[in-house]
């Protein structure tokens, strides 16, 4: 049995996806049953507050496909209550950790991670880039001013669709005993700036889409003023900085090795989201 926890996320609803259509036994961890997905899935209501939840989400579990936010008490009561049940192998969906890092998310994933590699449990890191579904959040502006902001500068970004990391993860928890203590760096195919961003928008939409650069503290209020809570807003702004010096150009075949299949391009992804930014 793969449990996925976040299950009605991004990442972990097109994991569990993959997986029932795959005919793999699968149970999706979800908070709100109305949003838990379909198909042949035992679903489980659970809260990463609520320890006596995750244990029994835990029932029969091998693998968990490890899927949050990044808050470390919630990730590491995840840990372990699969460590108390058994559960032989976590495949982490994670990012650039570090613990000296500007960024309280990275800081957060390094701890979290320091825990799991402790247990003493097996377990596979999946480090992705930035998703292109992140773009979506600039949606409303496009639509109605015909450009975007951002603090990111000229910096290129490996940015990855998250239907290739859930299927990387995917492809790991059905078969994880050769990834045990392996750390992959997933990407998509090619690394982008904004700019790039802005033009492949103008080329779908037929008109022209402006990227107006901000400093990272410009870029913080006018998230805060959308309604983006303080902190979010200053961690969002101090990642983007860092993608201006450079941080996240980096590309990786990993996703295609560990697969099979090529990862998908902005293109492609604007294409199959066309409608948003319309």
């Amino acid at each position: 049995m793969i449990l996925v926890t976040g299950a009605t996320g991004k990442v972990g609803s097109e994991a569990v996806r993959l997986l029932a259509a795959a005919h793999h036994p699968t149970r999706a961890l979800v908070r709100d049953p109305a949003r838990a997905p379909g198909g042949d899935v035992d679903i489980v209501t659970g809260d990463f507050d609520r320890r006596d939840t995750l244990d029994a989400a835990m029932r029969d579990v091998d693998t968990v496909l490890l899927v949050s936010p990044a808050v470390p008490a919630q990730e590491m009561a995840v840990i372990d209550s699969a460590l108390d049940h058994g559960v032989r192998h976590i495949v982490k969906i994670t990012s650039k950790a570090s613990a000296d890092s500007p960024v309280e998310r990275r800081r957060g994933q390094a701890r979290i991670e320091e825990h799991l590699t402790a247990s003493g449990m097996a377990y596979t890191l999946l480090r992705s880039n930035a998703y292109l579904q992140n773009l979506l959040v600039m949606a409303p502006m496009v639509r109605q001013t015909r450009s975007f902001v951002m603090s990111a500068g000229d910096g290129q970004v490996g940015m990855i669709d998250a239907r290739d990391v859930a299927a990387t993860a995917a492809a790991i928890a059905t078969a994880p005993s050769g990834h045990a203590g392996r750390a992959y760096w997933l990407t998509g195919p090619d690394l982008l700036t904004y700019d790039d961003v802005a033009k492949e928008l103008a080329a779908a939409l037929g008109h022209p889409v402006e990227y107006r650069r901000l400093s990272p503290d410009e870029h913080r209020a006018v998230m805060v003023r959308a309604g983006v809570p303080e902190a979010v807003a200053k961690s969002n702004a101090e990642a983007f900085g860092l993608i201006a010096q450079g941080d996240a150009a980096w590309l990786s075949d990993d996703v295609e090795s560990l697969t099979g299949t090529r990862p998908r391009s902005l293109h492609t992804f604007v294409a199959d989201h066309l409608n948003a930014f319309a």
